[in-house]
């Protein structure tokens, strides 16, 4: 054999590398099941609401709901994140999933369904992937070795984005069907119910995962070290840069809270039509995730970022301008094949450049960051909608998505001059 050969082997065997340790698997089935969990529920809830009180606001107040927790806790969340069990605190995270989906299934089941009452549990679920997403990513590289954590990284990002395309399908599909068969109102309960099931999974697979072990120095609960995350990432310019842009690009260009509104007044669909819209993202990124697995950035990959987050405000404005159903599901996929791009490269730089023991409180910040982009952005995008329509709120979006890539380009150098990742030089 060839040395290219060899090394196409050795390529190929380190890509996969990551499927030798139980661990990583069983890890990522559970958060597979999760996702598919909270991606099902989410288009129930969005088509409930937009079919209860037909208000673009109402939509963009699911998104708030949901972030608020976020706001008021991930200080909380990230300190216990580093200073608790991880596996332990993930199981408490997935019951608390499961309780919440039970929740929407008793408020449907009511007959007397309340927008306040469905609100209040949206909250909730705020209050558990506040708690959640820091410790989901901070456990992430207690379970591979080093050398192959920049593929871990890449097959977990396969693994979510398959997750969100087979949820929202699965979900819309099912709500569709239910309507259909069982009559009108039996789509958000048979949802929801598949939800609780896809949590109860989780927990299963959650146990089998191996005690962690206790942190080497559970740090002081002091304001100083709470606040620890945020004076980090200030520190460190190249980390600011790749997670604030994120933060501005998706906040604007988010289009996924509308999609209610384009499934039913402009494409004219029903509820399989919002679910494939919304799988679509997932599937671009799931793409793209699978490709960067097998063929990692080898160079250039901070320039190439910035290209592929103009490439998604570019995407996002021909979404909003299609009238037709395929090309609206095209610009959709390369939404999400250029934004996780973005997702690659910005988890790699944060989770090899921070310390174990304040990787909790590092990722907790990221995720105010991502939920600000993506839950306040489905607020914002919301508000637009209701002052200037559906199609130009999401034009504007797309729009200022590529006004910040430009910013963000000429404000944090750094981020053009990352080459290969991950950075030995951090």
């Amino acid at each position: 054999m060839s040395n290219g050969e060899t090394e196409t082997v050795e390529a190929k065997s380190d890509a996969r590398a990551a499927f030798g340790y139980p661990a990583f698997v069983n890890y990522q089935f559970a958060r597979f099941s999760i996702v598919v969990a909270t991606e099902m529920q989410a288009v129930a809830v969005g088509w409930q609401v937009y079919e209860i009180t037909k208000r673009p606001l109402d939509l963009g107040l699911v998104g708030l709901a949901q972030f608020l927790p976020s706001i008021l806790l991930f200080l909380i969340s990230g300190h216990a994140a580093d200073r608790f069990n991880r596996r332990n605190l993930l199981l408490l995270c997935d019951f608390g999933f499961a309780i919440c989906f039970a929740l929407l299934i008793a408020i449907t089941l009511s007959g007397n369904v309340s927008i306040i009452s469905i609100y209040l549990v949206l909250v909730l679920l705020g209050v558990v992937r506040s708690f959640n997403g820091p410790v989901s990513r901070a456990i992430f590289p207690q379970l591979v070795p080093p050398e192959v954590f920049a593929s871990s990284v890449a097959w977990g990002s396969t693994f979510w984005q398959a997750a969100t395309i087979l949820g929202p399908l699965v979900g819309g599909v099912l709500y569709a069907f239910s309507e259909r068969v069982l009559g009108h109102g039996a789509g958000p309960g048979s949802v929801y119910s598949c939800s609780l099931v896809a949590a109860s999974i989780a927990v299963v697979l959650m146990f089998r995962l191996p005690p962690q072990e206790k942190p080497r120095s559970k740090p002081a609960a002091t304001l100083s070290t709470v606040f620890e995350g945020f004076r980090y990432i200030w520190r460190e310019k190249l980390i600011l840069g790749a997670i604030s842009l994120d933060l501005f690009a998706v906040l604007l260009g988010g289009a996924v809270a509308l999609l209610p509104v384009y499934a039913r007044e402009i494409l004219q669909t029903g509820p399989w039509g919002l679910g494939i819209l919304r799988s679509a993202p997932g599937v671009g990124a799931g793409v793209m995730a699978i490709a960067i697995a097998h063929n990692p950035l080898k160079k250039k990959a901070g320039a190439t970022m910035l290209w592929c987050v103009a490439g998604f405000g570019l995407c996002t404005v021909l979404f909003g301008v299609s009238r037709s159903f395929a090309i609206s599901l095209g610009a959709l996929f390369l939404v999400g094949a250029t934004d996780m791009v973005s997702v690659i490269v910005r988890a790699t730089l944060i989770q090899v450049a921070t310390p174990d023991e304040m990787r909790g409180r590092v990722n907790a910040v990221d995720m105010i960051f991502i939920g600000a982009s993506n839950e306040l952005g489905q607020f914002e995008s919301g508000i637009t909608a209701q002052w200037f329509g559906t199609v130009p709120a999401v034009i504007l979006g797309g729009i200022g998505a590529i006004v910040v890539t430009g910013l963000w380009a000429w404000m944090f150098p750094q981020l053009r001059k990352v080459d290969q990742l991950p950075l030995k030089e951090l």
